[in-house]
């Protein structure tokens, strides 16, 4: 399954995802610019910050309400489709996502 990552340079960085594995933890693994999840997932730094492309965010589902609370003090400031990339998991329904990572 693939998952694409838009940088703020314009650039775009396509990786495969097995199922089951958080969009951060792929991201950080194969070292996207912008995505660092200092807290290695438990939700506590906003330092996986993406904004999903709208045609996803539905499948994506929406942010927990702890999950609203960090996209508050994130440091690019949230948008309407933002989520933390630590709490979207990859699954068949998600093949091709598109996450942009916001410029700090």
């Amino acid at each position: 399954m693939k998952a694409t990552w838009k940088l703020a340079d314009g650039r775009e960085i396509t990786l495969d995802v097995a199922a089951g594995t958080s969009l951060m933890e792929a991201a950080t693994a194969r070292g996207v610019p912008g995505i660092i999840g200092e807290c290695g997932g438990s939700m506590s730094c906003a330092t996986c910050h993406v904004v999903v492309d709208p045609a996803w965010s539905d499948r994506a589902g929406p942010p927990s309400a702890f999950e609203e609370d960090m996209l508050d003090i994130t440091e690019a400031g949230r948008q309407p489709t933002s989520r933390l990339s630590c709490q979207i998991r990859m699954t068949a329904a998600l093949d091709g996502i598109v996450l942009s990572v916001p410029e700090l």
